[in-house]
């Protein structure tokens, strides 16, 4: 005699091979094949369409594009700025005895500082009249790529050359901390014929402690004869303006708080969106054992 749970459980059996596979009416999984095969179809037709609209959709806004120069750019009213040797954190710390603690430092500045080598700008890089802006329009639809650059060479920044002294003044205790500006595609920093400048100071329980300073070029100018940068692409021998900045007498065994920020007639001296836009603000400290 057949128990009434093995009936259930054998009725349960049946109805899943016949939902799998019917073979009265040719189902499966509860579909004939006509079914299935319509199914499938608009799925294939609803996603073949949905990529085609995608492809579409990219391939106009790719029209709307330039290899060159953005379309829409969202720039800053005011750029940012930012040191080299960056070291840790923005810090520059290291013992004047201790050879390795500022050799890193030394290192860094001379791979930085390699493309500036007169010879490299002599080579890829015209001399350009100064104080003036060096524009390069395209003439239509007609390209002026690449375009040139000027020569910004080594030597201009003296004493922090490492030319002269090979050591950037970290040896003697009198280091030269190199800054640029972040490029902007287009930025105009200056207007009659007065190029942005670069000030430095230290923080007010820090301003006995910064002692003299020195910049490089003259007065911490970004001449503008190195403006408007036109792109990567466009401009592909760019070679970014730099001042370098010599502490002649800072206080030893100490930290030294100092930030360097822009000055320019064109340039805001603040931003609401960055705090530290057009300014970088860095801790030197330098030990004398």
């Amino acid at each position: 005699m057949v128990k009434e749970g093995e009936k259930n459980s054998g009725g349960a059996a049946d109805e899943w091979k016949e939902f799998l596979w019917n073979p009265r009416t040719h189902q499966f999984l509860g579909r004939t094949a006509s079914s299935w095969g319509l199914i499938l179809l608009f799925y294939l037709i609803f996603y073949i369409s949905l990529a085609g609209m995608f492809v579409l959709t990219m391939y106009i806004m790719l029209l709307t594009l330039d290899d060159y120069k953005p379309t829409y750019q969202d720039r800053l009213a005011t750029p940012g700025m930012m040191i080299q040797p960056k070291g840790d954190s923005l810090e520059i710390v290291y013992s004047i005895k201790d050879t390795e603690s500022w050799d890193l430092y030394v290192q860094a500045l001379d791979a930085f500082l390699a493309p500036y080598n007169n010879s490299q700008q002599v080579m890829n890089n015209d001399v350009c009249p100064p104080d003036q802006y060096f524009v390069q329009e395209d003439s239509g639809k007609v390209r002026n790529n690449p375009k040139r650059s000027c020569q910004f060479n080594r030597t201009m920044l003296e004493d922090c050359s490492g030319l002269t002294d090979r050591y950037y003044g970290y040896r003697d205790g009198k280091p030269c901390i190199l800054l640029k500006l972040n490029r902007v595609i287009g930025m105009l920093p200056g207007k009659d014929g007065m190029s942005p400048y670069v000030t430095c100071g230290a923080k007010a329980k820090d301003r006995d402690k910064m002692g003299e300073l020195m910049f490089y070029p003259p007065n911490g100018t970004f001449n503008l004869m190195y403006f408007p940068y036109y792109g990567k692409k466009a401009q592909v021998n760019y070679t970014q303006p730099l001042v370098a900045v010599k502490f002649i007498n800072i206080t030893l065994d100490t930290d030294v708080n100092v930030e360097c920020k822009i000055n320019s007639n064109t340039i805001r001296s603040h931003s609401d969106r960055d705090k530290f836009a057009g300014r970088v603000a860095f801790k030197l400290r330098i030990n004398s054992d």
